[in-house]
């Protein structure tokens, strides 16, 4: 059978427990259940390979112990186990990172995390179904990927899935471009489910690691905070899979909790791959972490500030973000003014509709950057549509083999990017004209062709799209000005 099968077959025993609400409550049972059975297999393997090996947790706890048997314990029985014995003990585990940081990471793991269902035999069921995955199996661990899709497709009606998801081509061409090397300290501030951490892994993994010794160094460059506990542990998970022995520094927290300026220069990142949640506020209080004439509630621009700040001199980042960052006024305007004084931004990939469908209709782009010295030009691309493609969607999404001609375009910061040269698809705006325009960087693409349309599908669509649009750029503008009002009335 395979992965997505199980997973489907395990969705529909969980929609008849009465306990189990949801497809949000759905994915948060299904997640630390698979969280402890893919700790347990990593933790077999370690068994094998460490000559001081101890176990992490109580050894009634591991998967091997209680879950593995398909005629283990089972109703009223497993019940009692999971919600007065397992979930107590796991969220109260006495381990220090020092001395047992593996056990420190299911602590934290656990800390929110809940037994939604109520029918023991049910639950049961569940667990025989994970059974039939096989962890210790590279092909089945690297399907895990696979399985994160298939629950997050799900979970759209849940509301709050485009927090936490970026498709895999655009996290596979950033991290390509940015190009994190051994040795180097790489953040995602809002990693989600841990997409830009597990492809900067295997980035670096498969282009510069040989030795074992290699290996330990990459395990302990990879950074990630991510404040809601779900994707959170979702995100532990992924990185348990992919190698990452003890993820300690994936922190369950939210990065804009910490005051600006109290940020130290050893905490300090070489390489950021995000995509910051937009479209949202902020809590009330968060903006006060920021200098007084960069305060917003607007998350997308307090995070374009963080990263600015936590990157370290000569630092490289790539953020996606959306169009009302590139347009906006007022804050918007003062920070990417800093932006462009702090950092060469030296690259705005601008991208098409659909590319996040079904999570958002907002139209996005990548912003490149690096630390250190100030934007003198600014090249825009627009990446087009694959010949025959006029959108997007969930049967046809984005591929990486799509940004190609970006890659071959892309040259080198070192010589200042002179291999490149303006197309249909791009062009140069020098910092001189980005001054004039008060730092509007929603630039259009001077070589586009204006196209007469008279088929009457084509207008229909393009005036639904143009619909969506506009109420897409009304709620963004009604932030901009809450944001000023805001700044306003604190005067």
């Amino acid at each position: 059978m395979s992965v997505s099968s199980v997973i489907k077959s395990i969705q529909d025993i969980m929609r008849k427990d009465a306990g189990v609400d949801g497809d949000a409550q759905r994915l948060g049972q299904l997640s630390w259940l698979l969280f402890l059975k893919v700790f347990d297999a990593q933790e077999e393997a370690l068994e094998f390979e460490l000559d001081d090996y101890s176990e992490p947790i109580p050894s009634e706890y591991l998967w091997r112990n209680w879950a593995s048997d398909n005629q283990g314990i089972t109703g009223d029985e497993l019940l009692d186990f999971i919600n007065n014995k397992l979930f107590v003990d796991l969220k109260e585990l006495t381990a220090p990172i020092k001395t047992n940081p593996r056990g420190f990471v299911v602590k934290e793991a656990f800390s929110d995390a809940f037994n939604y269902m109520k029918n023991g035999t049910l639950l049961r069921q569940v667990v025989n179904k994970l059974n039939e995955i096989d962890f210790t199996d590279s092909k089945e661990r690297h399907l895990f990927g696979d399985i994160y899709e298939q629950i997050l497709k799900d979970l759209q009606s849940a509301g709050n899935a485009g927090e936490f998801y970026t498709p895999r081509a655009v996290t596979q061409f950033m991290v390509h471009q940015v190009d994190p090397k051994l040795g180097e300290s790489i953040l995602d501030p809002a990693c989600g489910t841990g997409g830009f951490l597990a492809c900067s892994f295997d980035h670096v993994k498969g282009k510069y690691i040989e030795t074992a010794s290699d290996h330990q160094t990459l395990q302990k460059q990879i950074y990630g905070v991510e404040k809601k506990q779900l994707p959170h542990l979702l995100c532990t998970t992924n990185m348990l899979l992919h190698g990452i022995e003890v993820p300690v520094q994936i922190r369950h927290d939210n990065t804009l909790n910490k005051p600006l300026s109290s940020w130290d220069e050893d905490e300090q990142v070489d390489v950021i791959v995000t995509n910051p949640p937009f479209g949202g506020t902020e809590e009330d209080g968060i903006e006060r972490n920021f200098p007084s004439e960069f305060r917003t509630r607007e998350t997308a621009d307090l995070f374009l500030q963080l990263i600015i700040e936590v990157l370290k001199e000569n630092g490289r980042a790539a953020v996606v973000l959306p169009d009302g960052t590139l347009f906006g006024e007022g804050v918007k305007t003062k920070i990417k003014k800093l932006l462009t004084e702090e950092c060469n931004l030296h690259t705005i990939m601008r991208l098409p509709n659909g590319v996040f469908a079904p999570y958002t209709s907002i139209k996005t782009n990548i912003l490149f950057f690096t630390k250190g010295k100030p934007t003198k030009d600014i090249w825009f691309y627009e990446h087009p549509y694959p010949k025959g493609v006029k959108s997007y969607n969930k049967t046809k999404p984005m591929k990486f083999e799509e940004f190609k001609t970006e890659i071959d375009w892309w040259g080198t910061e070192k010589d200042n990017f002179a291999k490149r040269e303006e197309t249909k698809q791009a062009w140069k705006v020098s910092i001189d004209e980005i001054i004039k325009r008060n730092f509007n960087l929603d630039i259009k693409n001077p070589y586009e062709e204006t196209k007469v349309v008279y088929d009457p599908n084509e207008l229909l669509a393009d005036y639904n799209k143009q619909q969506v649009d506009i109420t897409t750029l009304r709620n963004q503008l009604k932030d901009i000005l809450g944001d000023a009002l805001a700044n306003t009335g604190a005067k």
